[in-house]
């Protein structure tokens, strides 16, 4: 059996996964590129089908190979940079948020739709429900991230729903109360998330009341 036909971990998984990230900030791949990578990389079972990623990418070295002497990932003159992608687009039922090596921030009165679908790339995004405007009870919100965080903050009535999560390399912490919608607020979160994180918590003032009223 050759090297190729080697079986690999999670955590080469997770390598080439911050090599392909390097070579999208280089210019050496489109952001839909990276994305179709991702895919295979995420469906890849032996070294030969993780490698085919990372064959025509000058500079790096491929899975189970040694390292070369003096080898260096060098940044090629006028690289493009890849662009953010145009703003949310938002409709009469659901709201998309779509960004690409971005940082997105939602609070105060802002007008939160039923369903809210979350496309990111080497984002961050925070959703601060504790001032918003609801239209519904329950909010149902659709992740497809990679490499990128989710903040919930909610206030101190609500419950969210952090089971319907598909999680690759990545962590959930849900520091609120969760199970059936018995406030004015329950989230429903589900989705895949690639290396990446979901926290939902409560604002900080919420948490400092509940510590003095401990006392």
């Amino acid at each position: 059996m050759g090297d190729r036909d080697l079986r690999i971990s999670d955590a080469e998984r997770e390598h080439v996964g911050r090599l392909l990230q390097r070579a999208v900030g280089l210019g050496m791949l489109s952001l839909g590129e990276f994305t179709e990578r991702m895919d295979t990389v995420l469906a890849s079972k032996t070294r030969g089908e993780l490698n085919a990623v990372l064959i025509d990418l000058p500079g790096i070295r491929l899975v189970g190979q040694p390292a070369p002497q003096q080898q260096r990932f060098v940044k090629p003159p006028h690289a493009p940079v890849p662009h953010p992608a145009a703003a949310p687009r938002t409709n009469a039922t659901g709201d998309v948020i779509r960004s690409r090596l971005s940082n997105t921030t939602r609070k105060g009165p802002w007008h939160v739709a039923p369903t809210m679908l979350l496309d990111n790339i080497f984002g961050g995004v925070t959703l601060d429900f504790t001032q918003a405007i609801m239209s519904t009870q329950v909010v149902e919100i659709r992740m497809n991230d990679n490499f990128s965080s989710l903040t919930l903050i909610v206030p101190a009535e609500a419950t969210v729903d952090l089971n319907g999560l598909d999680l690759i390399g990545s962590s959930v912490n849900n520091k609120v109360r969760t199970g059936p919608p018995i406030g004015p607020l329950h989230l429903v979160v589900h989705g895949r998330i690639r290396f990446g994180s979901v926290t939902a918590k409560h604002p900080f003032a919420a948490h400092w009341r509940k510590f003095m009223h401990g006392m």
